[in-house]
């Protein structure tokens, strides 16, 4: 009846029926198969994919930020590999370099020996820079006991003589220049003549006399007489010989024995060989 006690009272009867069934349910647990249990089964599979997605999702993120800061990694030692590789290259370059340079200053300091001069090794740190004049700058100057008109040689010939100075450099000129000359002969026939350089490049071997027997290939050496280079040092080799007009001299043309640009440490002969005058006082 609508009027009666249970039905006034339905609400609270009922909730209290709730309360009572879960606290039951608290103080005794649910057991599998009880059928308080069958909600909570039925949630949980639904649950199971989802919870399955998101476990796949978050190793995924978990791999991303991972191989992340491992790429990081990996980028800074790829730099530092390459910095170090940098730095073993470069200092294999100079060791390899430095080789090189105590070589040429070996055979240099061999032939100061050999000759038995009194001379001073230098590098070159420069050459004319207009092409107007064949010459080069030594790293020796007046500080090292260096003067103008001194003899400058290679471990391949002769290359020319000091015509400017200052405490820590000097400028020579090549023998090759058409302001140079040198007294020279040919070391077979021992035909003398003055080696000049020419306008363009190359040598000749001016004021041979025509009757002289010069032959491609012959060596052409310092004589001495100039009282600047020691005798019986390579100026070149002779390329050609015409005996063309009715001139009384020949047209030699020499081939230097030095190559000047490739020229990266010379000899600067310190004490001026004796002129014959004083061989024979002495």
């Amino acid at each position: 009846m609508r009027g009666g006690f249970l039905w006034r009272n339905r609400v609270l009867l009922t909730a209290g029926m709730l309360l009572v069934l879960s606290l039951h349910l608290v103080s005794t647990g649910v057991h599998p198969g009880d059928l308080a249990a069958r909600p909570q089964s039925m949630f949980l599979e639904i649950l199971r994919p989802i919870d399955a997605a998101l476990a796949r999702v978050s190793e995924g993120a978990r791999s991303i930020v991972n191989g992340y800061f491992e790429l990081i990694h990996v980028r800074e030692d790829n730099v530092r590999l390459r910095s170090e590789l940098a730095q073993v290259t470069n200092d294999r370059a100079r060791l390899a370099e430095l080789e090189a340079e105590n070589q040429h200053l070996s055979e240099l300091l061999e032939l100061r020996d050999v000759l038995g001069l009194h001379a001073v090794a230098a590098n070159v740190i420069g050459s004319d820079a207009t092409g107007l004049s064949h010459t080069l700058i030594l790293s020796a100057g007046s500080s090292n006991g260096l003067k103008p008109g001194m003899a400058v040689l290679s471990n391949q010939g002769v290359v020319g003589k000091i015509i400017a100075i200052s405490p820590h450099a000097s400028r020579v000129l090549l023998i090759d220049d058409h302001n140079s000359a040198l007294d020279g002969f040919d070391q077979r026939s021992r035909a003398r003549g003055i080696v000049a350089g020419m306008v363009d490049e190359g040598l000749i071997l001016k004021y041979v006399d025509r009757s002289q027997d010069l032959k491609s290939g012959d060596a052409i050496v310092t004589s001495g007489l100039d009282g600047i280079f020691p005798r019986g040092l390579l100026v070149g080799t002779v390329k050609s010989v015409h005996r063309e007009g009715p001139g009384l001299f020949l047209s030699v043309g020499i081939t230097p024995g030095v190559d000047f640009r490739s020229l990266e440490q010379v000899l600067i002969v310190t004490q001026q060989p004796p002129h014959l005058d004083d061989k024979v006082k002495g």
